[in-house]
């Protein structure tokens, strides 16, 4: 199956400046990035960026990046240029791999894609895991996810859900046996023509309520298709502390 990744990177950061650059085991961040995608068996692999030293770094490594506009208020919108000045067709299968994502398997690139492939009514297919602690259903940087009876999200929320209305009245410290709770993982496939119409659509009020991009999709009416992630995916990359955990995987 054919489809391509897209690798969004920024080099401003308000907690990492130059994330993309810094070095992780011996390589920068992007790199590692990059190679996740391409053991994915996608048949192009691009940065997008709004920095020449990103592109820099990228071209230095043997890879391909794209320098986009520095107006893009998100990755999404940085891919989406990419797909319109590539001329890709209208259902192109393109992959969201953010560039702070140096441990994401390939195997979930891989699987996003085939997803998107099988569901030709979803405008977007993405992933989930379980949660299985009580923190982590009531972390707000953690994003969760209800999803219907075909896998099709409801809502997704920073706050814990679905609530269950005894069990979390009772202050218990586990959580109840007869609920799955899901966390939401932040890898995206869509098709270049649904990519384009969503960028065009405005920030929708739950959107930006819960500072969710993913919101102006069901406020829209379009559908979200989840499947459970195959493999643990793994740790991306926000804090000095996340990169510490990080340069340790991957230094094995």
């Amino acid at each position: 199956m054919s489809f391509k990744v897209v690798i969004p990177a920024r080099y401003a950061s308000m907690r990492l400046p130059g994330k993309p650059l810094l070095d992780l085991a011996g390589k920068p961040m992007i790199q590692h990035v990059y190679e996740r995608a391409l053991a994915s068996g996608a048949d192009q692999v691009i940065v997008a960026t709004d920095d020449t030293r990103i592109k820099r770094a990228v071209e230095a490594f043997g890879g391909v990046a794209c320098i986009t506009s520095s107006d893009h208020l998100s990755g999404s919108d940085r891919i989406a240029e990419v797909v319109r000045v590539s001329g890709w067709a209208d259902d192109t299968i393109v992959v969201n791999l953010q560039g702070d994502e140096p441990c994401m398997p390939a195997e979930l690139i891989d699987q996003v894609a085939i997803d998107m492939a099988n569901y030709e009514t979803a405008m977007v297919t993405t992933l989930f895991a379980p949660i299985d602690d009580r923190k982590m259903l009531f972390d707000p940087h953690v994003v969760k996810v209800v999803c219907d009876a075909a896998g099709y999200a409801l809502y997704f929320s920073r706050a814990p859900m679905p609530w269950h209305r005894d069990e979390f009245a009772s202050q218990s410290l586990t959580l109840p046996e007869d609920t799955a709770f899901s966390r939401h993982i932040g890898l995206y496939a869509y098709r270049a023509d649904a990519l384009a119409q969503f960028v065009a659509w405005p920030p929708a009020p739950i959107e930006m309520a819960e500072s969710l991009e993913q919101l102006r999709i069901l406020w829209q009416g379009g559908k979200i298709h989840l499947t459970e992630a195959k493999v643990v995916p793994g740790h991306g990359v926000d804090t000095a502390d996340d990169l510490a955990r990080c340069s340790r995987v991957l230094a094995g």
